[in-house]
């Protein structure tokens, strides 16, 4: 059965005490950026230990982990990506040692998720993130000036080539994030994971059981009008899930509660069972939600509870209440 897990800092937080209330014990977890020993990286077996041990010392179990080292200069292709890819390498070893069994990366160069809006009403005034593309047309490039697609699959080719092989030694699969949104170019970077055709190119680019999808629903929805049957075309190679919705097109969205949204969500759940899927899911991007503060929109502490509640409820509709 589909796993629920949420995703908590690698320090404790009161957020950890409230998921644990929710029934949830699975974790996905981030390197801890902020606290070393001496020179210790946060991607070393070391480090890693320590967070492992504090997630479970309150009960947790740690599933995934969604952080990773700096890795511009492997996406662009510049000098000292071989160096950037090490530490790709090590950390899978870092994590097969620990019997972490995922990895999720994404290949969004210079910027990682963007909104153009994270103050949009909605609900009963809660607030919600959105993107409108016709706000980003003019936007200056970046100093990495125009990167083209071509590029990125080059550079992705040479580190999947490189890190697939310490993956698999390691026992640690590798789940990729889409773009977000899945658009190309935006301020003359191109994007690659933005369509199911380019993530069955994914899969067939480097061939390996260790080489997979993180499915956040959020994105793919943009990119079909029928996700339960694209979960299905990817079955086994699915190997993650961000569960979220949105309302719009890929040119323009927001992001909404999970019961509010564009798709039928038990519909994804049956998929996900019909695919023999026993991984993870996290609720991703919330409504930040009266009581709580917008300075992490998408990730409020009351909205994480209301998407637990709903998932847990959509989980036993199609598991049922004893499975």
């Amino acid at each position: 059965m589909i796993q629920i897990a949420e995703m908590l800092p690698p320090v404790y937080s009161p957020l950890w005490d409230l998921v644990a209330q929710c029934g949830v014990n699975k974790v996905v977890g981030a390197l801890d950026l902020e606290h070393r020993l001496g020179d210790e990286a946060p991607w070393s077996y070391a480090s890693l230990l320590r967070v492992k041990k504090a997630y479970e010392a309150r009960g947790f179990e740690l599933a995934v982990i969604e952080s990773r080292p700096p890795l511009t200069k492997a996406k662009l292709g510049l000098d000292g990506r071989d160096e950037e890819i090490a530490t790709v390498c090590e950390l899978l070893e870092s994590m097969g040692k620990l019997g972490i069994p995922v990895w999720c990366y994404e290949w969004m160069p210079v910027m990682n998720w963007l909104r153009t809006s994270t103050t949009i009403p909605s609900r009963g005034g809660a607030l919600v993130t959105g993107y409108d593309h016709s706000q980003m047309r003019d936007a200056p490039m970046t100093e990495y000036g125009e990167v083209s697609e071509a590029q990125l699959w080059d550079n992705l080719r040479y580190f999947l080539e490189r890190v697939l092989p310490a993956a698999e030694a390691a026992g640690v699969k590798l789940a990729m994030h889409p773009d977000d949104p899945p658009l190309s170019p935006i301020r003359g970077l191109g994007r690659i994971m933005r369509s199911i055709e380019n993530f069955q190119r994914l899969l067939n680019l480097v061939p390996s059981e260790m080489n997979g999808i993180a499915l956040c629903q959020g994105n793919f929805a943009l990119m079909t009008d029928d996700l339960p049957q694209v979960i299905r075309q990817f079955g086994d190679k699915i190997f993650f899930v961000h569960m979220r919705d949105v309302a719009g097109t890929r040119e323009k969205f927001e992001e909404t509660f999970h019961d509010a949204g564009q798709t039928d969500m038990v519909a994804c759940m049956r998929a996900y069972r019909d695919i023999g899927f026993s991984g993870v899911l996290r609720p991703d991007h919330v409504p930040t939600m009266a009581g709580d503060d917008n300075d992490h929109a998408g990730y409020s502490s009351i909205g994480r509870l209301f998407a637990i509640g709903y998932i847990k409820g959509i989980r036993e509709v199609v598991y049922g209440a004893n499975d």
